[in-house]
């Protein structure tokens, strides 16, 4: 019913920029709160930066002041823009959303995840 693709991923020398996109599509009433996780090699998944609909953002510690998150509600997408990264943000960032279905029913949806590489 609801589907999450994300684009923007790639292989970035350190201290480059990357902007990921995630766009949402299929059937469904409206949409809450978006962001993305990523998941390194070996380590657990982590929250990376989120988004309300009204455009309250939270971001981890370690982006904080290099990532910036945004979203275009007309589009029902949510970006992330990347800044000064580092072979620390080598991973795989998934997007995630809040969604309100047609019949009232909150789903939670993850698109398949995007790779960011990080490497001289």
């Amino acid at each position: 019913q609801v589907h999450l693709v994300e684009s923007g991923g790639g292989l970035v020398q350190p201290g480059g920029s990357l902007r990921l996109s995630c766009a949402a599509s299929g059937s469904f009433f409206s949409i809450n709160a978006m962001g993305w996780d990523r998941q390194a090699p070996g380590k657990r998944r982590e929250l990376v930066a989120s988004i309300t609909r009204d455009g309250a953002t939270n971001y981890a510690d370690s982006v904080k002041g290099r990532f910036t998150i945004s979203r275009d509600n007309a589009k029902n997408t949510v970006y992330l823009e990347t800044n000064s990264l580092t072979p620390e943000d080598t991973a795989v960032y998934y997007c995630h959303a809040g969604v309100v279905l047609n019949g009232g029913t909150f789903y939670s949806g993850w698109g398949q995840g995007t790779q960011v590489t990080v490497s001289s």
